[in-house]
């Protein structure tokens, strides 16, 4: 039994779907917060992933897709809204007549300066969910940035937004620990790798990077951290193994997906997405990838949605053919009927 932490897991995370109009300053609401990161896909046609947030701000986007360096364009989204955001007429995010669906996170509003670390940061932190956006600029040299959590993250997703860089997904979980684990790339189909001369460690108030390489830490550069530490009843970042048949893996997360992300870490695949909007009922089967534009398929390789967790329901490369998975996955904890904080089985 799992007790969550977090009542109402839509007060911090939410996905919504809907159908683009190409007009300027249309109003999207999101959820019942206001988003500070959000991630939009158009669903029907070949477009890159675009990633906005409250620290870099609503006009500034990157790509999960790509190595390119931040670009700034209101024809994407022009400003947060208290309960979403305003729409430019860009096909990424407002294509007419096309369906999309903008994935939104609450952290905490624009940030403020961060003293943690040897080197300051700017910091939306929020902590109930487990969630901070950090930006710092790049020291050249061993140092560490402050994250705002007050615990030890599990995952830092780090993209540099001043040049050309890949996307650098450092955890705990592949591997054991922040000085032995592995890395993914998250635009990239790429195996896991090793190192601890990128990030070689974290605490609950700090990042620690080994020097001055390009991916998190050169001289001058800027870049941002998506921070996640785990929140029963709420988040879960992890591994499985596959056993490649079709009555698949069980993996226990303590509450039902409402969103996740899985990557094979010994091999050359795509990374997948799964949502409970796009796919309200089991079995779970149309499928994203943030490392490629492609539009959205449905796919063989099915997943069902569980009260506890999910289960692998076909056997394929991309979720389960025998090989370690890493995945991240954010959920709705289950919510007695008087709204207190309930238990999951």
């Amino acid at each position: 039994m799992a007790f969550s932490t977090i009542s109402k897991s839509s007060s911090y995370f939410n996905s919504t779907i809907y159908t683009g109009n190409g007009t300027v300053d249309t109003a999207l609401t999101t959820g019942t917060f206001q988003p500070d990161l959000t991630w939009f896909k158009n669903r029907g046609t070949t477009e890159s992933h675009m990633w906005m947030d409250a620290v870099r701000g609503a006009t500034n986007y990157i790509q999960s897709n790509s190595t390119a360096a931040q670009g700034t364009s209101a024809d994407k989204i022009s400003a947060f809204t208290s309960t979403g955001v305003t729409l430019g007429s860009g096909a990424e995010t407002n294509e007419n007549s096309q369906p999309l669906v903008c994935w939104a996170w609450k952290a905490n509003g624009s940030g403020s300066s961060n003293s943690d670390g040897t080197t300051s940061s700017t910091v939306s932190a929020n902590t109930t969910a487990g969630f901070s956006i950090v930006q710092h600029s790049g020291s050249g040299d061993a140092t560490t940035i402050g994250h705002g959590l007050g615990v030890e993250p599990t995952v830092v997703l780090t993209k540099r937004t001043s040049a050309t860089n890949s996307w650098f997904l450092q955890q705990a979980v592949i591997g054991g620990s922040w000085t032995s684990s592995n890395y993914l790339i998250l635009n990239s189909t790429a195996a896991a790798a090793s190192s601890s001369s990128i990030v070689n460690g974290v605490t609950s108030s700090t990042i620690s990077f080994a020097g001055a390489d390009d991916w998190v830490n050169a001289s001058g550069s800027t870049y941002i951290h998506y921070v996640f530490a785990e929140k029963l009843g709420y988040s879960k970042f992890g591994t499985y193994t596959g056993n490649g048949v079709a009555d698949g893996t069980f993996v226990y997360l303590g509450f039902k997906p409402a969103f996740m992300i899985i990557k094979r870490t010994d091999s050359t695949t795509n990374w997948v997405m799964y949502d409970n909007k796009r796919d309200p009922s089991n079995r779970v089967s149309k499928v994203l990838l943030p490392d490629n534009s492609a539009s959205e398929t449905s796919g063989s390789q099915y997943i069902d949605f569980l009260s506890n967790g999910f289960k692998l329901r076909n056997s394929g490369n991309n979720t389960n053919d025998g090989s370690v998975y890493f995945f991240m996955a954010f959920g709705q904890p289950i919510v007695s009927t008087n709204n207190n904080i309930a238990t999951a089985f």
